[in-house]
């Protein structure tokens, strides 16, 4: 397992807020922000989700895509995501968990995101 997938796994299991950067990007179906990480800690804790890794897809060295299920306090049934989750730079926390309907759409997303910022220029 890479370092990137461990911190994305570690993400999941602490959902703290010292696990993102300052600020976090964001983004689901009710929009995008940039947010705190206390903001971002608040946001999750209100939502009440909770999520299960199905499986974790590296795209690049700070790229990986997570499949999951997620789940709601309004159903109780457990519902596929996908998530994108792009690493600081040094590669210990969350700078970014953009949030997608299903792995597809996600992982088109990710490939080019990634194809992006190879090839920017300094």
């Amino acid at each position: 397992m890479s370092s990137a997938e461990r911190t994305v796994l570690d993400w999941h299991e602490s959902l703290s807020p010292a696990a993102v950067t300052d600020p976090v990007v964001v983004n689901g179906p009710r929009g995008a922000a940039s947010l705190t990480p206390a903001q971002f800690a608040d946001w999750v804790t209100r939502s009440g989700i909770a999520l299960r890794v199905l499986a974790l897809h590296p795209v690049s060295g700070r790229v990986v895509v997570a499949s999951q299920e997620a789940r709601w306090p309004s159903s109780p049934s457990w519902t596929p995501v996908a998530t994108v989750f792009r690493l600081s730079l040094s590669g210990d926390r969350i700078s970014a968990a953009l949030r997608f309907p299903d792995l597809p759409a996600a992982l088109s997303f990710a490939g080019l995101y990634a194809a992006l910022a190879a090839t920017e220029q300094s």
